[in-house]
């Protein structure tokens, strides 16, 4: 399966400065082009994030999930690229 067209991203919640969401959208598409499993997708965000703003970030892909997670203040954000959700967060 591929996720690589330009998919508009919809943010379902965010507890993140509007700089970082962008960065996440951005970095969201740069992983669906470029992978087209979502664990491979997953763990491209997560390092990223790891790299810009310093460990430790988690990311779940996927279109079929529930989940319940503490984060750090201001480093959540919940968002969907077509059809797969994307739940980024700092915790750690």
């Amino acid at each position: 399966m591929s996720y690589g067209s330009q998919t508009k991203a919809v943010v379902k919640n965010a507890d993140m400065a509007e700089d970082m969401q962008q960065r996440a959208v951005d970095c969201a598409q740069d992983a669906m082009n470029k992978y087209s499993v979502e664990k491979d997708i997953a763990a491209h965000i997560k390092k990223e994030f790891d790299r810009l703003y310093s460990p430790t970030w988690h990311c779940i892909v996927g279109r079929n999930f529930g989940s319940y997670v503490t984060h750090e203040t201001k480093h959540f954000i919940y968002f969907y690229m077509g059809q797969v959700a994307i739940l980024l967060f700092k915790s750690g």
